[in-house]
């Protein structure tokens, strides 16, 4: 950037690119290439040798997705990005990064269900124990601790459960312990800002809010370079100790020149390397494009919201809200004290009538879209316990927050007048159709 900006609003815009250096062009090219030309040979012995950063292979890195990289991470605090294919991958390489068989994480049981289904049984495939403790007692986290703990992980503002998560509390007690506090900062991207709370590492689907559109799946892994590694050597033996894919390198020693970038370099050079979970530079392009305009769409997602959370309350067919703008007690002071400019664009509902009145009201929606994902600019909505949770036992779902009710909008951008009408027909139908039966 030609002029330093701290505001959200203006790094979207201007962080990591000004104009292409061969044409001038101002929106970032989709640099849709698989290879770079080397100068010569000792150019490309340097960069494989991490001598030099650079372009090696569009699987490793990408200029259009560096450009995406070095903006998210510019808004977050952070020192360092790596752009992955999807939100799985990022929560998947996050842990990774860190662990190996044998290791533990410490996890929050509030979890999106395709994260709780990654940490229950693929990662238990590979050997790493996910632990799961409720965080409405952030102790909880260091009961779970054992000498293999590697990280601590949770959601900012969980889906569905939305309940805001302590992030200060846990992650203190993990700096003391030299455990790092992985976030996942999804439904909360510019409300929250987890690095100023201490976490180590921020993941986002880039799908959701970020994107905006719906088009396009990537996902982002965020380094704080906040975190001590060196000091917990024992501890996070992965950062501290030879690593045999990379010619024996230790990276918080091979790194150290570049600054505090150990865990994403590692990240990037290993994991992607080898897995090859990259992002494709039109997916990368596509993103950037909602990024641009995320500041004022993330406005309009919480003012709708809060607007639907209030008509849902006095609605005769709603038994419970579930919104952080409604809560009381320590999940309200979490939430005032983690999100700024808006509680997010989620609402969540308990139905009377239970399962059966959840899918008649899905059914009857016009407006809103019946799909598995939150963030776009069109008003969602789904019914979890049949849906994105349904291979979570029934116990499992209670620990997420799912019960056989509970239906979650992801409130869109559309005029409110739109969005109350559709919500209201909606909820008389779904009522007079579980009435009926």
């Amino acid at each position: 950037m030609t002029t330093p900006s701290k505001f959200p609003e203006t790094l979207a815009l201007h962080a990591g690119y000004r104009a292409d250096p061969a044409t001038g062009a101002v929106a970032v090219p989709i640099y849709q290439t698989t290879s770079y030309q080397f100068r010569d040979t000792e150019h490309a012995s340097n960069l494989f040798a991490l001598k030099e950063l650079g372009n090696i292979y569009t699987r490793i890195m990408n200029p259009t997705c560096d450009v995406l990289e070095q903006r998210v991470a510019a808004i977050e605090g952070g020192v360092a990005a790596l752009a992955v294919a999807s939100g799985q991958a990022a929560s998947a390489f996050a842990v990774q990064n860190l662990a190996k068989a044998g290791d533990n994480i410490v996890s929050s049981t509030d979890l999106y269900g395709g994260t709780w289904n990654l940490f229950a049984n693929t990662l238990k495939d590979q050997g790493i124990e996910v632990r799961f403790v409720d965080p409405a007692d952030p102790e909880a986290f260091a009961r779970a601790t054992d000498d293999r703990t590697r990280a601590y992980y949770a959601e900012t503002l969980p889906n569905p459960k939305l309940q805001v998560f302590p992030i200060r509390e846990v992650a203190d007690i993990g700096r003391r312990l030299g455990i790092p506090l992985i976030i996942d900062n999804t439904a909360a991207p510019l409300l929250c800002r987890p690095f100023d709370h201490g976490a180590a590492v921020i993941v986002y689907s880039t799908t959701k809010y970020i994107g905006g559109h719906g088009t396009s799946i990537g996902g982002l892994i965020v380094d704080g370079g906040n975190f001590p590694w060196e000091e917990f050597k024992e501890r996070q033996p992965a950062l501290n100790t030879p690593d045999p894919s990379y010619h024996g390198a230790v990276w918080t020693e091979a790194v150290k020149p570049l600054g505090p970038v150990a865990y994403i370099i590692k990240a990037r050079t290993t994991l992607l390397r080898d897995l090859g979970a990259a992002l494709s530079p039109f997916n990368a392009f596509q993103i950037i494009q909602g990024l641009e305009t995320l500041a004022l769409r993330i406005r309009a997602h919480c003012e709708n919201a809060v607007k639907v959370a209030d008509f849902l309350k006095s609605h005769p067919s709603v038994e419970r809200v579930i919104f952080p703008g409604l809560q009381g007690g320590e999940e309200r002071r979490r939430a005032d004290a983690y999100l700024k400019g808006g509680y997010g664009g989620l609402v969540g509902f308990e139905i009377k009538g239970g399962r059966d009145a959840g899918r008649a009201f899905i059914d009857r929606l016009k407006l809103f879209y019946h799909v598995a994902n939150i963030g776009d600019v069109r008003s969602l909505a789904i019914h979890p316990a049949t849906t994105t949770h349904s291979q979570l036992s029934p116990e499992d779902q209670l620990a997420t927050g799912v019960s056989d009710g509970y239906v979650r909008l992801s409130v869109g951008i559309e005029n409110i007048e739109d969005i109350l009408g559709d919500l209201s027909q909606a909820l008389v139908a779904g009522a007079g159709t579980v009435a009926a039966e």
